[in-house]
């Protein structure tokens, strides 16, 4: 069976590496390393887009990071109980018109047993701002 520690139940500590470990695998870039922390069935809610399963979550980012241009992001923990994990985060991208946005928002997560990320539920909000508005 496949696992991705630390596993629930989360202490503060263990809360504090999955964000970690969730922030570098989507600085990466890569949907196929960042899809293998999600269960085969996961469920998405991706601002007004829902995303069912890795494969679905693999074509997303795959779109995502052809339209995010040079994206960077800062993933934050705010909340955790036994199983659940509340972060905040913020992310910066440039559009194909070199149009640079910071994204912030929450993201509400749900593991299973073996430590998989069950269920995703994501609020965005996008703002424009100017390259030397940048912070990330």
């Amino acid at each position: 069976m496949e696992k991705k520690y630390p596993l629930p139940p989360f202490t503060e500590e263990t809360a504090k590496q999955k964000v970690q470990m969730a922030e570098d695998a989507w600085n990466s870039k890569d949907p196929i390393k960042v899809s293998k922390a999600y269960s085969e069935d996961t469920e998405w809610r991706n601002r007004s887009q829902f995303i069912n399963g890795r494969e679905e979550v693999q074509d997303f980012l795959t779109d995502k990071w052809k339209n995010e241009q040079e994206y960077k992001l800062k993933k934050e923990l705010w909340a955790f109980t036994e199983n659940r994990i509340a972060v905040r985060f913020e992310y910066e991208y440039k559009n194909d018109k070199e149009q640079w946005f910071r994204a912030y928002g929450n993201e509400n997560w749900e593991f299973d047993k073996n430590g998989l990320m069950k269920k995703r539920y994501a609020s965005i909000n996008d703002l424009e701002i100017s390259a030397s508005d940048r912070k990330l």
